[in-house]
């Protein structure tokens, strides 16, 4: 698997408690939407298991840099780590790895089921399906608790106005509830054979397969990531 040493060029809060970092791409460097890759630190502090993590990539392909966001736990040495680089510093990254990317038939619907931090490789996935002008019809029900936490949220509400075969439904759930079977339903009642994709904590994941294996998905149409360490 490549391996490329990378500066961080940028690193901002986009929701409360989640920052996303930004790295410069290596020459030739190529992937695909909704793979992602290892972030290993080079000089890692002593703490156990504060050296490298596995990270969704969230930008798109045709962007001109890398982008990586995640949950900053106050226990994590290596997010400390990380958010304390300066600017220019060095990271090495190895990948990019990955299977739950976009499948390529258009006749077949694509639904996105995220939980937190696990939009990042929806955004990368959508953005890049905007940009190449694809024919699937998209479908993202994005849940988290409150609307401060909701990362990417404005800029998934600009990509729905402008593009009419992308259908949003965004949950907070301190105020509108869970996910449920009726809600998925109702946004995704006209989804043509779709294919689910399911990324959050492990519980929002498993709780969403129960739901689809009640409704007769089979297993081959439901490719799910489980985001450890909120």
């Amino acid at each position: 698997m490549a391996r490329h040493e990378v500066a961080l060029q940028g690193r901002e809060e986009i929701a409360e408690g989640t920052m996303a970092f930004r790295f410069a791409k290596p020459a030739g460097f190529d992937f695909k939407p909704g793979q992602s890759v290892n972030v290993a630190l080079l000089e890692p502090p002593a703490d156990p298991n504060s050296t490298r993590r596995t990270l969704s990539l969230a930008s798109a392909p045709f962007e001109g840099d890398l982008m990586v966001a995640t949950r900053m736990r106050e226990g994590s040495a290596f997010k400390r780590a990380l958010k304390a680089l300066p600017l220019g510093s060095h990271v090495r990254l190895v990948g990019p790895a990955g299977t739950m990317t976009l499948h390529e038939d258009p006749a077949r619907a694509a639904v996105f089921i995220a939980g937190g931090i696990g939009i990042t490789p929806f955004r990368s996935m959508l953005l890049q399906a905007e940009h190449d002008r694809l024919g699937h019809r998209l479908f993202l029900a994005y849940s988290n608790r409150r609307r401060d936490q909701a990362a990417f949220l404005a800029e998934l509400q600009a990509l729905e106005r402008r593009n009419d075969r992308f259908r949003l439904l965004s949950l907070m759930t301190d105020t509108d509830g869970m996910l449920n079977e009726e809600r998925l339903g109702g946004i995704v009642a006209d989804a043509v054979k779709p294919v689910y994709y399911l990324a959050g904590p492990p519980a929002m994941v498993q709780a969403m397969k129960a739901i689809l294996t009640r409704n007769g998905v089979g297993g081959d149409d439901v490719r799910s990531e489980e985001f450890f360490g909120y």
